[in-house]
């Protein structure tokens, strides 16, 4: 699947394989814009070498909350919460025009009554292999989210896939993990 980013160039998401994704429609003027910008730059700053990566999609379908054209878009990010990930070319999330990348997601994780996004700054966590792990509401907080390449832990196939990851884990030190499903795993 390919996108475009907010400077217009065509991204092929392949790029991003074997890394933990967070995919987040974003918007420069709701009222959940500074928590999630601010948490979204601190999340990306702590995992960013460790095969983790933030995909913001600016979207303008709730309350034209992200009027901007992209490169005000990119200014506002960048210079007010020091974006370092990649911003992508402003898409619709919702209806006929949604995007791909957004019809694929819904269609592998559902909402609360129903698969529309329902606001800006609603989350996808997508696993180093591209499965849709988790979806978040707009209102979770990025911080809260405790990503992980161990999030292919829902498609091993035998206890001993299992195995190997936990021995991944513990000898490595855990940079990322789900710790509620780990806690499951475990008990």
């Amino acid at each position: 699947m390919a996108v475009q980013d907010a400077r217009g160039n065509d991204v092929d998401l392949s790029i991003y394989k074997g890394k933990v994704l967070l995919i987040v429609n974003v918007a420069s003027q709701c009222g959940l814009t500074n928590s999630n910008y601010t948490e979204l730059s601190k999340l990306y700053e702590q995992y960013k070498d460790q095969g983790f990566e933030i995909l913001a999609f600016p979207c303008n379908q709730f309350g034209g909350q992200e009027p901007g054209n992209n490169e005000q878009i990119l200014e506002f990010a960048c210079t007010r919460f020091k974006a370092e990930y990649p911003i992508f070319d402003k898409v619709d999330v919702n209806g006929e025009k949604a995007a791909p990348i957004y019809k694929f997601l819904k269609s592998s994780k559902g909402g609360l009554f129903g698969d529309s996004i329902k606001w800006n700054f609603s989350k996808f966590l997508v696993d180093k292999e591209g499965h849709v792990v988790d979806r978040y509401a707009p209102t979770t907080s990025p911080l809260s989210i405790e990503v992980s390449p161990v999030n292919f832990m829902y498609f091993a196939t035998d206890i001993t896939e299992y195995l190997n990851i936990l021995g991944y884990i513990t000898s490595n030190g855990c940079y990322f993990y789900l710790q509620k499903d780990i806690k499951k795993l475990l008990a």
